[in-house]
């Protein structure tokens, strides 16, 4: 039986946290920079227990107004002190309620610029390394990129990320949200590319061409619209495929 980890961006005000919970195995909750505060992430801490999800942080470019979208000209040390300052805040609160952070993944332009660019990438893993437990954490990244190369090479768990709401273009990136056919809103079309990650070891993109991408985990957004229609259809397809849908291990 194939398993796959199915992951969702929570905790960002989005309305949609208590619905997407139960389906997901593993949550990244923003932690103060594009979204959240203490109240916030420890609402979405307790719902994450209660459902037995994986608790993952969820940092951005402390950028509220943009919701961390728009990429920032930060020092490296800013970036870096940023990075653990977020971390930190979700690892207190999450400790404090006996529960425990396991992994981390970047939020938006953040994650989309450590995907292409070493040195932010680096800066990343410095902050996430530089956070209490960090040295511990499992990173998100995307398949090939330079945070997966560069978490590699600095000894650090990773884990390749697709995405089930989002459009690819033939290089591997994700289609722009400026452009047409960025999101993927419909529940059927979402389902059937989370399929096609796990059992053809790819997905279509754009321009109708195949890109061939392993992944460990999917994730859905929760402020994609019908988002948690998406999640529970994927969860669905899921199990009449016989994919076993579980959190990675400590």
């Amino acid at each position: 039986m194939k398993s796959v980890d199915f992951n969702g961006d929570l905790g960002e005000g989005a309305g949609t946290d208590t619905a997407i919970m139960p389906l997901v195995t593993s949550a990244n909750i923003a932690c103060g920079g594009h979204a959240g505060n203490e109240n916030t992430m420890r609402t979405a801490v307790e719902l994450a227990m209660k459902n037995h999800v994986a608790i993952g942080a969820h940092p951005g470019y402390p950028d509220r107004e943009r919701f961390g979208r728009v990429a920032l000209e930060m020092p490296p040390r800013e970036l870096i002190e940023s990075i653990r300052r977020q971390l930190d805040s979700l690892t207190g609160i999450a400790s404090r309620m006996g529960a425990r952070v396991t992994h981390v993944k970047a939020h938006g332009a953040l994650y989309n610029q450590a995907e292409r660019d070493e040195t932010t990438a680096r800066n990343i893993l410095f902050g996430i390394q530089a956070a209490t437990g960090g040295h511990e954490l499992l990173v998100f990244a995307p398949p090939g990129s330079a945070m997966w190369h560069e978490a590699k090479g600095m000894g650090m768990r990773v884990a390749r990320e697709g995405f089930v709401d989002r459009m690819y273009e033939s290089d591997g990136t994700l289609r722009s949200r400026t452009l047409a056919g960025a999101l993927i809103t419909n529940p059927a079309t979402a389902a059937a590319q989370a399929l096609s990650f796990v059992r053809k070891g790819g997905v279509s993109t754009a321009d109708g061409t195949f890109l061939k991408v392993e992944v460990e985990t999917l994730c859905v957004h929760g402020d994609t619209p019908g988002a948690a229609d998406i999640a529970r259809a994927v969860r669905d397809a899921f199990r009449g495929a016989n994919v076993k849908v579980a959190s990675f291990k400590p």
